[in-house]
């Protein structure tokens, strides 16, 4: 989202300065993220890791909860001021009585969990082995969350990708981004998508795998978009459910005629829909949602105090994006659709994901490392993709990014969907068709 919205004042001259410089890769370098400077030497080992609770946890958790102070909503707010007050009690209610967090620590648990040292921080992630079978072909693939979510988003996905297609199966690695839940916060300033990409590349190489696919959407598209750009003899193919286009000539002169000649400019008459009018849903639509990104972008300590000392407050920041970002018509309801497309058992153990961990302050960070200079400037944005790509664009999707668009940057799409429902959180929300628009890409690819 944050990326769509700023590449969309770039205009021509962003254009003009992508034309002219086109690295094929970004360098891969390196970084030292941990306390002070960096050591000689780092251990290297991969660690098992539980996730863990106790009764102090959940009794302080508990405290806090009953101490809240709710705001009144007004007479028929539903979710156009954020996060309605009345159905929030509602679900705090079951949150604080029904909710059982250590069940939950059990589910978080049934997939082997992980962690090693990599530039200086504790890395977590989850790694996930398909059962044996003869006669099937195994192939690695990393996955990557975004904001507000976490590993536990690909919970549902799993079992999907793991099971054997037409002799084709999956091992997955799902990392969690570090400042996000049970990865270490970075402790210098700077650490961005690139530098995620760099770490998660590192992760792949410790872990013995010198190929391998990528999945990803939010900000797990950028980053694993980057990886691809970093290292594309590594990258057998890029899968994406949201896709960053640039901004430029041939993307203004489609947005002029595309309403009335759209196959003059590649625009399909499903891009019309989806695209048209378009300062309505890419303007307007963005301005109404992007208050948090730019908070987040500029003075993230500041809100993160609010929203890191207060689990009632940390809920309505997040589960807000899991109402109107699945749906922005889910504004307009009551109880803010949440319940249509997730279970508040799901979406609370994400939120005691970062309420645990202390991490929502570090994720919000993120932003401002990625937004802290022109994004025009950067290596990745002047860089193509030659990787085979994926998109599975789903309808719901904050922004649409038509295949013409997307090929302006990825220069070898090999699968491009228009997918009948879901939103943001493809994975969570759609499990059963995101892991089939994966397998058919991957197969696609292994055929070629």
């Amino acid at each position: 989202l944050w990326l769509e919205c700023s590449m969309a004042a770039g205009g021509i001259m962003a254009y003009i300065v992508y034309k002219r410089k086109k690295p094929r890769t970004i360098p891969f370098g390196d970084g030292w993220w941990g306390v002070g400077e960096k050591t000689l030497s780092e251990d290297q080992k991969i660690y098992p890791f539980q996730v863990e609770t106790s009764d102090k946890e959940i009794e302080d958790l508990y405290e806090r909860i009953d101490r809240t102070r709710y705001a009144d909503p007004l007479e028929d707010g539903r979710f156009h001021y954020g996060f309605n007050s009345t159905y929030l009690k509602k679900v705090v209610s079951y949150w604080r009585h029904e909710f059982d967090w250590k069940k939950q620590v059990a589910v978080l648990n049934k997939y082997p969990h992980f962690k090693t040292k990599i530039e200086g921080l504790d890395v977590h992630f989850i790694h996930v082995r398909p059962p044996h079978r003869e006669n099937q072909k195994v192939l690695p693939i990393m996955i990557v969350h975004g904001w507000p979510g976490s590993f536990y988003e690909f919970y549902k996905i799993l079992p999907l990708l793991t099971q054997s297609r037409d002799g084709v199966v999956f091992e997955v690695i799902c990392p969690s981004i570090p400042g996000y839940g049970f990865s270490e916060a970075s402790h210098k300033k700077g650490f961005n998508s690139l530098a995620a990409a760099r770490i998660f590349l590192k992760l792949m190489e410790r872990l013995g795998f010198s190929q391998f696919y990528l999945q990803g959407g939010d900000w797990g598209s950028l980053i694993t978009t980057n990886m691809a750009q970093m290292k594309p003899q590594c990258v057998k193919g890029l899968h994406l459910n949201m896709c960053m286009s640039n901004r430029g000539f041939k993307v203004l002169l489609s947005l002029l005629i595309g309403p009335y000649l759209p196959f003059l400019v590649g625009l399909s008459r499903e891009d019309v829909r989806r695209l048209f009018p378009f300062f309505e849903k890419n303007v307007f639509e963005m301005l109404r949602e992007s208050g948090y990104l730019h908070i987040q972008a500029t003075k993230p300590d500041t809100a993160g105090c609010g929203v890191n000392d207060s689990p009632v407050g940390l809920a309505a920041w997040i589960l807000e994006k899991f109402s109107s970002w699945a749906d922005l018509k889910n504004r307009d309801l009551e109880d803010g659709g949440l319940e249509r497309k997730f279970s508040l058992d799901d979406l609370l153990t994400n939120v005691m994901i970062y309420w645990t961990t202390g991490s929502i302050t570090s994720s919000m960070r993120f932003y401002k490392e990625n937004l802290g200079s022109n994004l025009n400037n950067r290596v990745d944005f002047k860089t193509e993709i030659f990787v085979p790509t994926g998109f599975a664009a789903f309808p719901n999707e904050l922004m649409h990014c038509p295949k013409s668009w997307a090929q302006i940057r990825y220069r070898n799409i090999q699968s491009y969907t228009f997918m009948p429902r879901g939103g943001h959180f493809a994975a969570f929300e759609e499990p059963q068709l995101l892991a089939d628009d994966l397998f058919n890409f991957v197969k696609k690819v292994e055929k070629s």
